[in-house]
């Protein structure tokens, strides 16, 4: 059988991404009847309190083409990695305040483990690899490149 060749998807959402479209990207799914389970990770902006200040949203870039091409590269090793029926990852660009939400990693199988430990990987993978940075900006409007942990 012929290897099914995958094309890149684009992953950055300007802001936040919206309580609807993970809705709707599940309700999607519905009708795919060979799926047993749905792993989903959503991260969220913290209200992180660092030296005495707040955290009121995280301003995101990245090396767009650079980072794209790098979260493909996670993407296909994790299809090789895990039996995936599908699998989906977006991650905002721009302002993010506190409580939104900024990366969203769905991955479906015919089995729960198999999702649960590929959306695992992802995530952590894409905390080690992918070229996109956070600005954490305060309350008080000052700011400071995030650390990722």
């Amino acid at each position: 059988m012929e290897k099914k060749v995958r094309k890149p998807k684009p992953v950055f959402k300007d802001g936040a991404i919206s309580a609807e479209s993970i809705g709707k990207s599940i309700a999607n799914h519905q009708s795919k009847v060979g799926i047993g389970g749905h792993s989903i990770f959503l991260g969220q902006v913290r209200a992180d309190e660092i030296d005495g200040k707040t955290v009121a949203a995280i301003e995101f870039s990245a090396h767009e083409e650079m980072a794209q091409n790098e979260i493909f590269n996670i993407r296909e090793e994790t299809f090789e990695k895990f039996d995936l029926t599908c699998m989906h990852i977006y991650h905002s660009k721009g302002v993010v305040n506190v409580g939104e939400i900024c990366l969203f990693v769905f991955t479906s199988s015919a089995h729960r483990k198999e999702c649960q430990a590929a959306t695992d990987y992802i995530v952590e993978e894409l905390k080690k690899r992918a070229t996109i940075f956070g600005r954490e900006i305060f309350e008080d409007e000052s700011h400071q490149w995030k650390v990722n942990n």
